[in-house]
């Protein structure tokens, strides 16, 4: 088989996609290099055909080997193992938008996996594995409506820059991933330091012609090398009686789907379908007859939805397009954990708990990008009970994918390890749901972390968005209507579901999937401006609960920091590490240093804590004469005491400083192991502490 390749200089380097040298038995496959990024992408079609399919069976499995960055895998095992959650992130960011590209009337499985083959720390890996992973699929005889592509862009000193490097991700004030076709975006994500509305639409129109560019690279690798599409297997029957039995049901759907709750609806429904079922049971005994059965039920909702909203401004649980349904705050719901909350918000509801560790809780990450850590976690937990249904208690993508939006939506407004060296975990229950449990997370962690005493910079809220339109003659968007705080059957019969998080002042975190090509910039425009006036009347709303980090929990452990001379970090650990372990037995704290001198102490009390502090002190400071000190009495002699002022530092206290008056004996004024406060008078030339006992000075007085 011949080979064939296409190249495009990006940046500072070729970015190439090769087709028919490796990974030939599959029904697509692309090898794509950037720099000194490489990514091996793969599609295979199950060989079995199902005819009158109504949904993709795609699945998307983005893996990242070692050996790509020159690695072995830590831990004892070391193989790599199951899906970390970056692979799992950039599985999804593939998925989304190619899955809807696909023909459901394909009828078969499909499987996407591009690999991370080599990884140079420089050119992000995710974008090309969407170039790669749509090139497979435009190449192979897989019916499919693209490509795609994607592209990064952030924003950092007051320009965008297109596909930025690690380093400059780090340090931009945004960095969202934007994929689409090359008629318009379908997919962003990404996360922001309170970006404005505008800053947020520049970035989206600076993707476009990246993604342009890499959709017409594809096109032309498919030309040289694209096989022929295999057959679609469509149904080729039709409905009996379509046009009756929807006259039928239609009417009846019409009152059911406008019940005023989603239980009472979902029940009308299912009553409604099934009384039109049985009114025509002996057509419906036919499989295929009650596979287009139930699609019609669906196109009757889907038309009854869009024809309220856009004709009538009103919505299935009867509200305005641009209302948001009533909001509950409560914080400190539980008695124990650091801090918690319970965010309401119509029938989407969140238990959020914050609690507070040390620098030994932070989460580590061992991957091809290095080894780093994070101060800040989120989980996310979505169980089945929260939509009255039962199933498995398990973290799937859906878990991964909603809490990694939540936690970068808070993310820029957490604190940073020096203003609060606590490490910071915030767990969001699912209680119930229906619309939007992400940015019900992002309420629910923003008071939570509060009521903990997380010195949060600003408070965060976020709100779901959604979109209905409809053509009219030339033009898509001949009618519109956009939706603020949409329900799940808006999400699931809608255009567009549009999430956006931020302060009062600018946008923290951003998640859109476009269900139609290429929505305008007025569209946008007008969706962000509704977003963000939601936003501030839920902040508004949260801020009559709580607007400011409540006082630590007495449960929370304490936290002190201090800086010691980095030459003195060898006499606080000790030979062998028996300084410093010596204090934490003594003192019941953990005691953690430094390369550059700090050093952090956490106590489960403030005065354990406090304790070591002074302990820590006496080690690495050098004794200042006039300074009072709590010493104790190591040894007497006839001629005065010697009392230790800080460990492994003592002083005489000669027995002419132990009163006013004359003293017979030391022993009739102190005794070994005695606590007494000395004030240190002098070091002499050799070193020498020469002390008082305080009482002394005292009766002087």
């Amino acid at each position: 088989m011949a080979i064939h390749e296409v190249r495009k200089m990006i940046g500072d380097a070729e970015l190439i996609l090769q087709s028919g040298k490796i990974g030939k038995q599959a029904n697509g496959c692309v090898y794509a290099q950037w720099g000194g990024a490489a990514i091996v992408a793969t599609v295979c079609a199950s060989s079995n055909v199902m005819e009158g399919m109504d949904f993709v069976p795609v699945t998307v499995e983005y893996n990242e080997k070692f050996y790509a960055a020159g690695k072995i895998p830590g831990g004892f095992v070391k193989r790599e193992g199951r899906p970390k959650d970056k692979e799992i992130l950039v599985s999804r960011l593939i998925d989304r938008p190619m899955r809807p590209l696909f023909e459901p009337s394909f009828g078969r499985e499909l499987q996407v996996v591009p690999t991370c083959v080599s990884a140079d720390g420089i050119h992000t890996q995710d974008i090309l594995a969407v170039i790669a992973s749509s090139a497979a699929v435009t190449i192979s005889d897989i019916p499919f409506h693209g490509p795609v592509a994607a592209c990064r862009v952030s924003y950092l000193n007051g320009e965008y820059i297109v596909n930025p490097t690690f380093k400059q991700i780090e340090e931009a004030d945004l960095e969202i991933v934007v994929a689409g076709t090359k008629d318009g975006f379908t997919m962003v994500e990404g996360g922001a330091d309170e970006v404005s509305e505008e800053v947020m639409l520049g970035a989206l129109e600076k993707a476009q012609g990246f993604i342009t560019d890499m959709c017409l690279l594809q096109e032309e690798l498919c030309k040289l090398c694209g096989k022929e599409k295999l057959p679609l297997a469509p149904l080729d029957v039709k409905l009996e009686n379509a046009e009756a039995i929807e006259a039928e049901a239609t009417p009846l759907l019409k009152v059911a789907c406008f019940k005023d709750s989603k239980i009472s609806r979902g029940k009308a429904i299912h009553d409604v379908i099934a009384q039109v079922k049985a009114n025509h049971a002996d057509q419906l005994a036919d499989e295929t007859q009650a596979k287009l059965f139930a699609a019609l039920m669906d196109d009757i909702q889907y038309k009854l939805l869009r024809k309220s909203i856009l004709d009538e401004g009103v919505r299935v649980d009867g509200r305005k397009v641009d209302e948001i349904r009533p909001i509950t705050c409560e914080v400190n719901v539980l008695p124990y954990p650091h801090g918690s909350a319970l965010f309401t918000r119509g029938e989407t509801q969140s238990l959020a708990v914050c609690t507070l560790g040390t620098a030994m809780d932070e989460q580590t990450y061992d991957d091809i990008d290095g080894d780093r850590s994070e101060h800040f976690i989120l989980h996310y937990n979505f169980p089945p009970y929260s939509v009255g249904e039962t199933g498995r208690l398990t973290t799937g993508r859906r878990e991964i994918g909603h809490g990694n939006l939540a936690r970068r939506s808070l993310e820029a407004m957490v604190p940073s390890r020096e203003e609060f060296p606590y490490t910071v975990r915030v767990v969001s229950e699912i209680m119930e749901s229906n619309g939007s449990s992400s940015q019900a997370s992002t309420c629910g962690g923003t008071l939570c972390m509060l009521a903990a005493g997380v010195p949060m910079k600003k408070m965060v809220a976020g709100i779901a968005m959604g979109l209905i339109t409809e053509p009219q003659g030339d033009n898509p968007y001949g009618r519109y209507s956009i939706l603020s705080d949409i329900l799940g059957e808006e999400d699931h019969l809608g255009d567009m579901d549009f999430k956006v998080a931020g302060t009062k002042d600018g946008i923290t975190g951003f998640q859109m999937d476009i269900k139609i090509a290429g929505v305008t910039t007025e569209i946008m425009k007008k969706a962000m401006e509704q977003a963000r006036q939601g936003r501030l009347h839920i902040l508004s709303i949260m801020e009559k609960c709580i607007d400011k980090p409540a006082p630590l929990s007495k449960n929370a452990p304490q936290i002190l920091t201090m800086k010691i001379p980095v030459d003195k970090i060898g006499a606080l650990i000790g030979p062998g590490g028996k300084n410093v372990k010596a204090l934490c037995a003594q003192y019941g704290v953990t005691i953690n240093t430094e390369d550059d001198g700090t050093v952090t102490i956490y106590g489960k009390t403030g005065i354990a804590a406090e304790e070591a502090k002074k302990a820590v002190k006496g080690i690495t400071e050098d004794p200042e004469p006039g300074v009072i000190y709590n010493g104790v009495v190591k040894s007497i002699k006839d001629f005065g005491a010697f009392v230790e002022i800080l460990p492994g530092k003592e002083g005489l206290c000669h027995i002419s400083k132990l009163s006013r008056g004359r003293v017979e004996k030391v022993t009739d004024v102190l005794k070994e192991g005695q606590q007494i406060p000395v004030k240190l008078l002098e070091v002499d030339q050799r070193g020498r502490l020469q002390l008082s006992y305080i009482d002394a000075l005292e009766e002087q007085k």
